[in-house]
């Protein structure tokens, strides 16, 4: 049974950093650790109900728990309050692939949205990337987010890694399927400008 604080129904409020701060100074680090895992776990059970509000809200909870412990995350006030505590290598292991699960279905949960926010689902599709390159969700919800934002070209990119890592999947066949229409669109608008521009400029010099 896990210790941690109750949340309310629609997900609960983050508590502030320096609240963060200050509980992990006073809670053993497993037990922190283990408190992010549990809201982890009732995350991945929220979206299996459908219900992103209150999944969103437990992988941010999560997270907070985490930047209290994060070595990498600069405290508001350096100098002031307590210090972070040292962390073992299987707890700052644990720490990272926590951190990394939560973004990777908040991701996942923005998607489900009905106004969905593709520069978030990007931004939070970067931060797995960065740890796990080779995670084929990530770099499908990068190559969506990147699509939908206007770069094709660097959704493909994003989308061809995903299909060679799972090339049965059907969305990312779906994705790149439309990601190779809207580049072909593209070179036909470009060659269509371009003979627009040659035109206009032979028009304009002076016959002989």
């Amino acid at each position: 049974m896990s210790s941690a604080p109750k949340m309310q129904a629609n997900g609960g409020e983050e508590r502030p950093a320096m609240a963060g701060a200050a509980s992990a100074a006073l809670t053993p680090v497993w037990s922190l650790l283990e408190e992010a895992g549990q809201m982890k776990t009732e995350g991945n059970a929220f979206y299996r109900d459908k219900n992103i509000r209150a999944a969103v809200g437990r992988y941010h909870r999560a997270l907070l728990i985490l930047r209290s412990l994060d070595s990498e995350m600069p405290l508001t006030l350096k100098g002031f309050g307590p210090e972070r505590p040292a962390l073992t290598s299987e707890q700052e292991t644990f720490l990272r692939n926590t951190q990394v699960d939560c973004f990777n279905n908040l991701a996942a949960c923005l998607l489900q949205r009905e106004s969905v926010d593709y520069a978030r689902v990007h931004e939070y599709s970067m931060k797995v990337l960065e740890q796990r390159p080779a995670d084929a969700k990530a770099l499908y919800r990068a190559g969506v987010a990147t699509l939908e934002l206007g770069n094709a070209q660097k959704a493909k990119q994003y989308l061809t890694q995903a299909c060679m890592l799972q090339p049965n999947d059907v969305n990312v066949r779906k994705y790149l399927q439309r990601v190779e229409e809207k580049l072909s669109h593209e070179l036909v608008r470009e060659k269509a400008m371009y003979r627009g521009m040659f035109n206009s400029s032979t028009k304009s010099c002076p016959g002989k």
